[in-house]
């Protein structure tokens, strides 16, 4: 049950209609016997794949074939380790290493603030998907919007280089040279968040969709560079897209996300 709604959003956006029952329906993956079949198998190719399922098929089309594998990676089931290989795996949630620094501005906000939602992440994490690695890096603190205020000026007594929705001439002039400010954004409300280490943090599908309709504080990662994010994300952690399309909603951006993952889906199947 829980593939089939997966599925169903994910032929929302990637598949057109006409091959809904080609993707959503457990028995065309064939999810468990491939884990039965490939068990034994430390690692194996795309070519195994294909003859995996052309056992079942024979006419099968490869285009049908990569919609699975991508629809097997998305769900753990498969997992690359390379270029065309794979190996059986599991779900593979993003978790982000949270810093010292990030977590004792957390601590502070809730105790000054205990009854507010809080999400705190820092740019750095970027690095892990970009092509570019950026030497300046931004503290998103994101708060409920009635106390943005109260926030910044609590956080301009512990340190200057505080900030609160930049416009793109206040980014360019004053903080995209700072090595680490702290930026203050009102949390969008049902943003996907995540509790890692007792911190309040940006989940996978948050960090997508704020780098997509954000492109003043993200301005490293636009173009090509957003092209490469999303790909490396798509291949190294099981993305929700039920709720990161949610999310964009939230954002009014989620007609223009579906078209941007549309024109990239080739990415993935790769």
């Amino acid at each position: 049950m829980a593939l089939f709604y997966y599925c169903c959003h994910f032929i929302e956006f990637f598949v057109p209609l006409i091959k809904i029952l080609e993707v959503i329906t457990t028995d065309k993956l064939h999810t468990d016997s491939i884990k039965h079949h490939f068990k034994s198998k430390a690692v194996f190719e795309t070519k195994d794949i294909f003859d995996f399922y052309e056992h079942f098929d024979k006419d099968i089309k490869p285009t049908t074939i990569n919609w699975r594998v991508y629809a097997l990676v998305q769900e753990g089931v498969l997992q690359r380790t390379g270029r065309g290989k794979f190996s059986l795996g599991e779900g593979r949630k993003y978790i982000p290493e949270i810093s010292s620094v990030t977590k004792s501005i957390f601590k502070k906000l809730k105790a000054e603030f205990p009854y507010a939602n809080i999400c705190v992440w820092n740019t750095s994490v970027l690095n892990e998907f970009m092509q570019h690695q950026p030497n300046r890096f931004f503290l998103l603190v994101e708060t409920d919007k009635e106390i943005t205020n109260s926030a910044f000026y609590f956080l301009r007594e512990i340190k200057k280089s505080v900030f609160i929705e930049p416009s793109k001439d206040i980014f360019e002039k004053y903080i995209v040279n700072e090595k680490e400010a702290i930026i203050i954004k009102p949390l969008i409300s049902e943003a996907p968040t995540q509790n890692i280490k007792e911190v309040e943090t940006a989940t996978i599908e948050k960090i997508l969709v704020d780098i997509f309709c954000d492109d003043v504080i993200f301005y490293a990662q636009q173009g090509a560079e957003k092209r490469t994010i999303f790909k490396e994300a798509f291949t190294k952690y099981t993305i929700n897209q039920s709720k990161m399309l949610r999310y964009a909603d939230r954002r009014r951006k989620k007609e223009e996300l579906n078209q941007f993952i549309q024109t990239i889906s080739n990415l993935w199947q790769q």
